[in-house]
């Protein structure tokens, strides 16, 4: 897929980054990578398939990821997703030291949770009324719906434009009452993706609004580090129900807060991406930012 708008080879950079630019000429690259990998192509190959110097695209990547194209695309392949697995189930198991520093860490320990009751989400969301609002994000434009007690959604926008974006977050919660009001919704934006803002002194509350079964599958991968991951059957061992991946495969990819519920770090045993309800590069760009956040 060749990106519009893309600057000229031979452009100026561009004095104030645009996060939602930045995003599209990564996951061009993306893309790029993933149809090509068989010829392993060059920093600059992919720079002339953005339309970027390498110069740009290094630059590029390391404002986005603080990493070299190479680093970032080696940390999307598959011996590093099966290295992220090592000893996957029992990172679920283990109460992480609060003295571990990093911004990685530190992602983990400033949210909090709490989940809507069973007979509240039986309701479809009655009574409740949510406010929503479209904000620019490192992973492209996002959507963040805001209940009175926190985050409850949080979802990016593709193809379908917005409408779409919200459409699919709406139809999680039918009976609730969706009001605008960017101005509620974007300091969870900003929280949730600035590391500048991951504190646990302030943490970050979300609520989980879904069934007992999949905030149970939520919760868990609350507890999966960033620069780890978890397989499929490894919670669904931790939930109580290990013939269940594939059941817990269908509550991942309904988990409706999308970076901050992570859900891009379960990949399957043999260290494959699978599905992602946002898109497989969207996956693959998180990643591979994240790698960079676990290194600084």
């Amino acid at each position: 897929m060749t990106l519009l708008d893309m600057t000229p080879l031979d452009a100026a950079p561009v004095a104030k980054p645009d996060p939602l630019a930045d995003y599209a000429r990564v996951r061009g690259a993306i893309e790029f990578c993933s149809a090509q990998w068989r010829e392993q192509p060059s920093v600059e190959a992919i720079a002339e398939h953005v339309g970027l110097s390498p110069a740009h695209l290094t630059a590029l990547f390391r404002r986005f990821a603080g990493l070299t194209p190479k680093a970032f695309l080696q940390a999307l392949t598959i011996d590093h997703a099966r290295a992220l697995l090592r000893d996957s189930a029992s990172v679920l198991d283990t109460a992480y030291e609060v003295g571990m520093s990093g911004p990685g860490r530190l992602h983990d320990l400033f949210v909090t949770h709490e989940a809507m009751s069973p007979g509240e989400f039986k309701t479809g969301g009655a009574g409740l009324e949510l406010a929503y609002g479209f904000h620019p994000s490192p992973f492209g434009e996002a959507l963040a719906v805001v209940a009175p007690r926190g985050l409850a959604g949080l979802g990016f926008v593709d193809e379908g434009g917005r409408a779409a974006a919200l459409a699919d977050m709406a139809r999680r919660w039918p009976r609730a009452r969706l009001v605008e009001n960017p101005a509620a919704a974007a300091p969870y934006v900003q929280r949730a993706f600035d590391p500048a803002e991951w504190s646990p002194d302030r943490p970050l509350r979300v609520v989980l609004i879904g069934t007992d079964f999949e905030v149970r599958v939520w919760r868990t991968l609350l507890r999966i580090p960033l620069g780890r991951a978890a397989t499929y059957s490894a919670v669904a061992e931790r939930v109580g129900k290990p013939k269940a991946a594939r059941a817990v495969g269908a509550a991942v990819g309904r988990n409706p807060i999308s970076f901050v519920v992570p859900c891009h770090r379960v990949i399957g045993a043999t260290g494959a991406l699978t599905g992602y309800h946002w898109g497989l590069s969207r996956k693959r760009a998180i990643l591979g930012w994240e790698a960079g956040q676990r290194g600084s």
